[in-house]
């Protein structure tokens, strides 16, 4: 238990600092850290982060921090699509997912950040639609489908879909990123929630604990350097990568 809270905390303060990225290190938390099988660890890690990301919204609710329509067109799309992705992931050996799920998170964090752009963010605030819609959609099946096949929130995806694609300011995208985050998290628990017994107690701990550490994460989030906090991140993600790799040949039969 003292692991689950320790790492829910971890996965918290991830959450409330940049929008994302909890979700990225929850499964591994969960499988290495707090001993749960795979199958257990999926729907879990969707809970924690669902709950989490619901928490750490609160904070940002005022001055526009969250582009509700946006939010709600690329939620809805990644609905669909999670249910699909975990339709994939009961086809697969855990192994398979677990190597999938590391390879995911390091090519995205290959990627360079650029500049903010896109067309959807209009300078007077408002939404240009006609560019806008079939992005948003067209990046949250594919969201939604990783969410359901990895068992990850998807903030590692959304974010630079939201601020490259999209061309969201970066306070805008973090906001609107937990909410689709939330809405991902929950159609994905419950494609899965069928698939095993989950241990709610170990669920109740690591999510108190990253709950608060979201809420008190997302109040320091203005103060600190995100563009530093993000390259640091990246090699974190690396590591944890990498963590699951080697892992996962070392222990074949694990899951």
């Amino acid at each position: 238990m003292i692991a689950a809270l320790g790492l829910g905390a971890v996965i918290g303060v991830l959450l409330g600092l940049l929008g994302g990225g909890g979700s990225i290190l929850a499964v591994p938390a969960l499988v290495y850290g707090v001993g749960l099988p795979l199958r257990a660890a999926v729907p879990t890690s969707l809970l924690v982060v669902g709950i989490s990301s619901a928490a750490a919204v609160l904070p940002r609710l005022r001055g526009g921090q969250v582009r509700w329509r946006i939010a709600a067109v690329f939620g809805a799309a990644g609905v669909v699509s999670a249910f699909a992705g975990a339709a994939v992931n009961r086809l697969l050996d855990p192994r398979i997912v677990l190597i999938g799920f590391a390879v995911a998170a390091g090519v995205r964090m290959l990627r360079r950040q650029v500049g903010e752009g896109g067309d959807c963010a209009l300078p007077s605030g408002g939404v240009n639609w006609r560019g806008c819609l079939p992005k948003s959609v067209g990046a949250g099946v594919a969201v939604g489908f990783l969410t359901g096949l990895f068992g990850v929130g998807g903030g590692f995806l959304i974010i630079p879909a939201l601020v490259l694609l999209l061309g969201l300011p970066m306070a805008a995208a973090v906001g609107t990123s937990l909410v689709i985050i939330v809405t991902n998290s929950v159609a994905g628990f419950v494609a899965h929630v069928g698939d095993t017994v989950i241990d709610y107690r170990i669920a109740a701990g690591f999510t108190a604990a990253a709950i608060v550490g979201s809420l008190v994460a997302a109040r320091l989030a203005t103060r600190l350097p995100a563009d530093r906090m993000r390259r640091w991140f990246a090699y974190l993600v690396f590591v944890i990568a990498a963590f699951v790799v080697i892992q996962t040949l070392l222990h074949p039969t694990a899951g």
